[in-house]
C-alpha cells in the first residue's frame, strides 16, 4: 500500500538501496563546514554570515532545499558549553579568579567561540543533508506524508 502511495518503505537495522548513487558524506560535511558548496567544494555556501545561497554559481547544484533550522544552534551550544564549562572548571581548581574576573573572561569567550562556529556548523549540517539526499536534495518535493491509513 505504501508503494501505491509514493511512500518508499523504511528499513530500520539493514541495508537498504534506494538506486540512488552514494554521495561523499564525510566530504560533503567538511566542505560544508569550510563554507563551500557540499557538491563541487569550490562554490560559496554562504551569501551573509547565515544565509545560504539559492543555487551554487559554480556547478549550479541547488542549495536552497536544506532544512538546517535550529540544528547547528544546538550542535553550537553543546560544543561551546563544553569547552567553556571544562575550561572553567580547570581555571577554577588551579586558580583564585574573583567572580568578576570570571565573568570577564567567560562571557567574551562564550559568546566569541557561539559566533565563530555558526555559519561552519550549519554549513556541515547542509553537507550532511545533501549526502543523505534529505529534503529534496535527491531531486523530489519536500512533502509531508501521511500514514497510509490515514
Amino acid at each position: 500500500m505504501a508503494k501505491e502511495l509514493g511512500m518508499e518503505p523504511q528499513v530500520f537495522g539493514g541495508e537498504h538501496h534506494s538506486g540512488r548513487a552514494a554521495r561523499p558524506l564525510w566530504t560533503a560535511m567538511k566542505r560544508g563546514l569550510l563554507g563551500r558548496c557540499p557538491h563541487c567544494g569550490e562554490g560559496k555556501l554562504f551569501r551573509a554570515f547565515t544565509k545560504t545561497v539559492d543555487k551554487c554559481d559554480v556547478c549550479g547544484e541547488e542549495l536552497h532545499h536544506h532544512r538546517a533550522d535550529d540544528l547547528p544552534a544546538y550542535l553550537v551550544i553543546v560544543i561551546v558549553g563544553h569547552i567553556v564549562l571544562g575550561a572553567f572548571m580547570g581555571v577554577e581548581a588551579t586558580s583564585t579568579l574573583s567572580t568578576w574576573q570570571h565573568i570577564a573572561i567567560w562571557v567574551p569567550l562564550t559568546i566569541l567561540l557561539a559566533v565563530a562556529l555558526l555559519q561552519p556548523v550549519k554549513g556541515a549540517v547542509i553537507g550532511l543533508q545533501w549526502a543523505l539526499y534529505m529534503h529534496g536534495f535527491g531531486g523530489e518535493e519536500d512533502r509531508i506524508e501521511s500514514h497510509p491509513e490515514a
